[in-house]
Formats: C-alpha cells, structure tokens, sequence
C-alpha cells in the first residue's frame, strides 16, 4: 500500500503522543467541511437507489450531462487502466502516486513527466494523466491548453484523464462541462473542497460508453444509502459552497503568509494546502511532529505539504510551533 496523508495513528504511536493531542495537517481535507445534519432512518434501513437523485444533483454541480458516482475516485483510478490495451501512460512527478500505481499494475508503461514537460510527450502517449490542480505542488493547467491536448491525444485514440479532486475551490480551472467529449476522463471528489473524505463519495465524468462500461463493472450499491444521501445535500448546497470558496481561497493565503513569515515560503499550493519544497522536509516534520503537528512528506522531490488548520486555536498553535523551529 502506498502511503498517504491522514496517518496520524502511525505518527501517534512513533512519537507517544496520544492521539487527541494531534493537529494532523497531512490530508488537504477542508477542516471546516459541509456541515452534515441528522440522517434520515431510512438511509441505515433500505438499499442505495439510484433514482435518489444524486446524479442529478450532480449533473446540475458539475455542468454536465454524463455522471458516474463511484466510492471516491480512488476507485476509478484503480480501475481505468483495466479498461484500454496496454500503453504508455504519462503521469506528472510528483503527483498523486496511486496513478502511476495503477497504471502499472495492469502493465501499462508509465512515463513520469516532471513538472509542465508535457507537450513533447503527446505524440507518444496512449494516455496522459493530469492532476488539476496538482498534489501536492499546487501547479494548475488551464482549461483552453488542456481542451487543446484532449483534441490532439483523442484523435489517435488516447486519452487524457484529469483529476480533478482539488479544483471545488477554483471551478474555473475544471473541465466538467466538456466531460462528454469521448477520450475525456475527468474525475471528482466530495472529500477535499466538501470535507466529506469519511463518505467515499467521487464521481467520473466522461463519455456515456465509458461510463456504461465502468458502471458494469463496478456493480450495483457502490455507494452506501447514507453517503449517497450526505452527497445529495451537499451537491445542492449552493450558498455554502459560494461561502467556502470564498473562505478557502483567503484561508490558503493566510496559510501561505504565516509559513512565509517563518522562513518557510510556499514552492506552490491551492486553497487547500501549501506545498514547501526543501531538503530539510525530514526535519521539519519530525520537529513538527515532536509538538504533535503533523504534515504529509515527499521524499521526490523532498518536500512538505500542510493542509488548513481549522480553528483559530490550530492557526495559533501551528505558528507557535514554526516559532520553535531552529
């Protein structure tokens, strides 16, 4: 298993803090997530549904017609790759590690491509996989550049699959409304911008034959009644979501400054996370993490990335400790 951030258990038993003490800083999940309500009795009692409404509620959030709601879109990364011939496969470095993962355990060839070192490769690729914003660097793409890689990879039949999980924040940067373009694969997460990581809720966006294909193999009841339920409400939130753009986006400025102020100047980052690249990332979280702070660590390149602390006594106890920091 590849590791990921939120292993805050791990860091609890290595440095005997007791795991209420954390301030766990590891995931990018919007600390201040969608404010959940009391669930209806039914959501424990029957089976999921699908004409519950939520793909239509998540057509209309999305802009699209063609929706797949999927147990977060971990589970369409694992599963794409089973759908093509063997290729080669471009994913960006760094990025999320379970495309590449992915990719290659089906026996594709993965090609990293370091930062924005990808119109060279799109002659030569059967799939080009993009994160949007990226994780952890933050780096963006915008949509008229990435709409004109789709059609150059799409006519030669390869695809260009975009993650999307960061983007709620900055919907500008999405390629939702174009998902139905065949050769287009855009996935989509509640867990980062909704704060909904516990609910496993994702959705692929896509043309309608993939999607039919994807839909088969995956099964009925992908999504349990509950989450399905949560995803409904807070698709069709639109005045919180407006709020909590707004909010994020000074949020991960805040964030940017404060690291800033104490020698530690963000390399990149999104409103959700700020990404710092330095060869002292081991230190800086192992002394972060003796005062219980927690944050994800990069060993390619080395580098930290520190998602939003949530109440104003999290921002002061994080600037406090970088306070501490020789």
């Amino acid at each position: 298993m590849l590791e990921h951030g939120g292993n805050v258990h791990q860091a609890a038993q290595r440095y005997g803090i007791a795991l209420p003490d954390w301030l766990d800083l590891s995931t990018g999940i919007n600390p201040a997530g969608w404010p959940v309500p009391a669930l209806p009795a039914d959501c424990w009692q029957r089976l999921p549904e699908s004409d519950d409404g939520l793909e239509d509620a998540a057509r209309r959030y999305y802009g699209c017609a063609h929706v797949l709601p999927a147990a977060g879109s971990q589970a369409a990364i694992r599963m794409l790759p089973s759908l093509r011939p063997r290729g080669r496969v471009g994913v960006p470095q760094p990025g999320y590690a379970e495309h590449a993962a992915a990719w290659a355990r089906h026996g594709h060839e993965v090609v990293s491509l370091p930062g924005r070192d990808v119109e060279g490769w799109l002659d030569r690729l059967d799939v080009l996989v993009l994160i949007n914003p990226n994780n952890p660097s933050g780096e963006t793409f915008d949509t008229a550049t990435l709409l004109a890689w789709q059609h150059r990879l799409a006519q030669r039949g390869a695809w260009l699959v975009v993650d999307e999980a960061f983007v709620d924040a900055t919907p500008a940067l999405s390629l939702a409304q174009h998902a139905g373009r065949e050769g287009l694969v855009v996935l989509r997460s509640l867990g980062k911008f909704f704060g909904l990581g516990g609910a496993r809720v994702g959705f692929v966006l896509s043309w309608p034959e993939l999607l039919a294909r994807m839909d088969e193999a995956l099964g009925p009841w992908t999504l349990a009644h509950p989450a399905r339920w949560v995803a409904r409400q807070a698709l069709e939130d639109f005045a919180w979501q407006a709020a909590e753009r707004s909010r994020l986006g000074l949020a991960g400025q805040r964030l940017a400054n404060l690291l800033t102020r104490h020698g530690l100047p963000p390399s990149g980052g999104s409103a959700l996370f700020q990404w710092l690249r330095t060869n002292q990332a081991a230190v800086i979280q192992d002394r972060l993490a003796q005062q219980g702070i927690w944050l994800r660590r990069f060993d390619i390149p080395p580098s930290l990335r520190c998602g939003l602390p949530g109440a104003e006594s999290d921002w002061l106890r994080l600037e406090n400790a970088l306070r501490r920091l020789p």
